[in-house]
């Protein structure tokens, strides 16, 4: 059976961003879930004590963080955001930094900081999506301190491990937020919960073997770069997904290459099975675009794989942004 995209379907409704929700995990520690979690709409947290507010990630647009930041504010009483940290460069993440206090330190991996100095989106974003994205009165602001593997801060008491998977996965440059005592992951985008993963600019050898590092941190609760907080049965069962999805696009990408096929052609005729309703289906043709660019040892070509990932979808990419 192959999956061929519905090209005469209109895109999903738009998120209300008023659904947006901060939800508190334990006593200050702060999950922002903003629903749908597809393209540009993303989670972020915060972690807060009487010495000020550690905050994980902003969002892609300034009115979104603005939000986001007034929620946190209402919610400690008005302490002051004194760190941040983005989880990687893309822009859902990092682009409402500006919006932070200039006070706030903020940390990011080396290789998360030169990816968002470089990007050029943030200046002007391309019609690939429907609406085109307006990101507001953002401006580029990139960490301040730039960590390496590991990276440990210290808010009201509590430690927070900053931590890379030590290769490539959803970007070169992820890093996790961990609070060990609490067992709270914060994993940015190398988990996505009940939608199509990313890893374009990273790595699908590195995203599996990621799915197994995160899981051997045992967390009793994860919140996912997109999609709803997991506790319990739901870690191992997204987990689990993750695992099976990556394999599919591996396996997808093998046959391809083995066939001659272009990364286009590839993902055209593959099954999506359990993953056909997965939000945001058409990162099938950019996961593959990018096993192919690491079969042939080159850089990923950026345009032709959105390109190709229109081509799939026949129209526009969706967002809520």
């Amino acid at each position: 059976m192959t999956d061929t995209p519905d090209t005469n379907s209109a895109p999903p409704p738009t998120a209300d961003a008023d659904a947006a929700e901060l939800q508190e995990l334990l006593p200050g520690i702060h999950a922002w879930v903003q629903p749908d979690g597809t393209w540009w709409v993303n989670n972020a947290g915060a972690v807060a004590g009487d010495d000020g507010v550690l905050v994980i990630d902003t969002c892609a647009t300034a009115a979104r963080t603005r939000r986001f930041l007034d929620a946190v504010d209402t919610a400690t009483g008005g302490a002051p955001v004194r760190l941040a940290v983005n989880t990687h460069q893309h822009g859902d993440h990092t682009y409402g930094n500006s919006l932070l206090p200039s006070t706030t330190v903020i940390v990011g991996h080396s290789r998360m900081r030169e990816g968002l100095q470089a990007d050029p989106v943030i200046d002007g974003c391309p019609p690939l999506w429907n609406p085109v994205p307006d990101w507001g009165p953002v401006t580029r602001r990139l960490p301040d301190i730039s960590a390496g593997s590991a990276l440990t801060l210290h808010v009201a008491g509590r430690r927070i491990e900053l931590l890379h998977p030590g290769r490539p996965a959803h970007t070169t440059g992820d890093l996790i937020a961990w609070l060990p005592e609490e067992r709270v992951l914060f994993s940015g985008d190398l988990v996505f919960a009940g939608l199509t993963p990313l890893v374009f600019m990273g790595s699908v050898d590195g995203a599996l073997a990621a799915v197994d590092w995160l899981e051997s941190l045992q967390p009793d609760v994860v919140v996912p770069g997109h999609g709803p907080v997991l506790t319990g049965t739901g870690i191992t069962r997204v987990l689990d997904e993750h695992r099976r999805y990556y394999r599919l696009i591996l396996d997808t990408a093998q046959d391809g290459l083995s066939r001659g096929l272009t990364p286009l052609q590839a993902a055209r005729q593959v099954d999506l099975g359990e993953f056909t309703s997965w939000a945001d289906a058409e990162r099938i043709v950019l996961n593959v675009h990018r096993v192919y660019a690491d079969h042939a040892g080159r850089d990923l070509d950026v345009i032709a794989a959105f390109g190709n990932a229109i081509a799939w979808l026949g129209r526009p990419m969706h967002t809520s942004v």
